[in-house]
């Protein structure tokens, strides 16, 4: 159970806590469409306790991890982070984290159902290094996240960040506050992190600051419509870094790392067999896993990793993700699908959203 559900655990409503990422946390705390509407076009505060830190240490620190994972590491400034896939020797993805630089300090963050493989992965390749990866406890974040953000942290005098991944420090309230920015599609995502005995000082003053509280399943939901995958879902160990479509995840003049001549020859020939994209559907719910054809007859042009309908004030919408064929998608950028007798099509977005 992550540490806010525990303290939430207190209130006077008791509230369906769900597996998100690997540990337990409130799947809704207000009705659905009203978390909807806060992350889509106001502001929403959530938790984010399923995220761990690791701090990595040793004179090797930057050499090592760059030769680990897909990103910059080396120029990172000094309060930057970058989104990372790890990759297996065959550049098969075995999982993603971000790394952040504060100062001349490294450090990872990985969602918990991630947590033991990455760091079991990690710690194999340490071999005549000077480095150690040291978990960091007694702290953990929630977050911000909508249109709205900035003017609820203006309303507690708390500094924006202009771009995604960079981060600060502030002293707020008697806190020493670090304040992230993650990234986003349609609107900024922050994260807080404190010490675990004060997390819930923090959910409050945002609270007070006009932020509405959204549980697990609105903020996964927000997560699909904004086209960003999730690794196990979407994203799994057999796919290849670029069949994931996320060009933000790699870096081609970083140097030498795990998987990178694998990357470095696909990158080379300019294609892959399958991409991932955004969808929007019209039609019935699908599962994960449902067949996408091509609309003149039934070869199988890929299919569905994830869907979701949101309830938005305009009448609802249904987001999807999916892998797409790369001969299906030269043929056509629309799909078909089939739920028990009813049938839907599927577009491919070539731009995100608007709500």
């Amino acid at each position: 159970m992550t540490s806010l559900a525990t303290l939430l655990e207190a209130a006077a409503k008791p509230h369906e806590l769900a597996v998100y990422h690997g540990t337990l946390t409130p799947r809704e705390l207000d009705a659905p469409a009203v978390e909807i509407e806060a992350l889509v076009s106001g502001s929403a505060r959530h938790d984010l306790g399923w995220l761990r830190r690791v701090a990595v240490r040793g004179e090797d620190r930057f050499r090592w991890l760059s030769g680990m994972v897909t990103n910059m590491v080396n120029d990172l400034p000094a309060n930057g982070g970058a989104w990372n896939l790890v990759l297996n020797a065959q550049g098969r993805i075995q999982g993603d984290l971000t790394v952040w630089r504060e100062n001349d300090a490294l450090e990872l963050v990985i969602a918990a159902d991630q947590y033991e493989r990455l760091m079991a992965h990690l710690d194999h390749f340490i071999i005549m290094d000077d480095v150690e990866l040291v978990p960091l406890g007694g702290e953990s974040a929630v977050g911000l996240t909508g249109p709205l953000a900035e003017a609820v942290l203006a309303r507690l005098s708390l500094p924006t960040l202009s771009e995604p991944l960079t981060a600060t420090r502030v002293d707020w309230n008697g806190l020493n506050l670090r304040i992230a920015r993650g990234y986003g599609v349609h609107a900024p995502h922050y994260e807080f992190w404190a010490p675990e005995a004060q997390l819930f000082k923090v959910w409050m003053a945002l609270r007070t600051a006009g932020a509405m509280p959204v549980g697990s399943a609105s903020l996964d939901a927000f997560r699909i419509a904004e086209g960003i995958p999730e690794y196990g879902v979407d994203m799994v160990e057999r796919d290849l870094p670029q069949e994931t479509g996320q060009m933000r995840a790699l870096h081609f003049n970083k140097g030498c790392y795990l998987g990178q001549e694998i990357v470095e020859r696909i990158h080379s020939r300019g294609s892959v067999h399958r991409h991932l994209r955004a969808l929007e559907l019209s039609g019935p719910l699908p599962t994960s896993g449902t067949e996408l054809t091509l609309p003149e007859g039934t070869d199988a042009a890929g299919h569905i990793t994830s869907a979701v309908e949101l309830p938005l004030a305009a009448g609802n919408r249904i987001f999807a993700l999916g892998t797409i064929k790369g001969e299906a998608e030269l043929r056509s950028q629309t799909f078909t699908y089939t739920v028990g007798t009813a049938t839907g099509t599927a577009r491919i977005l070539a731009t995100p959203p608007t709500f």
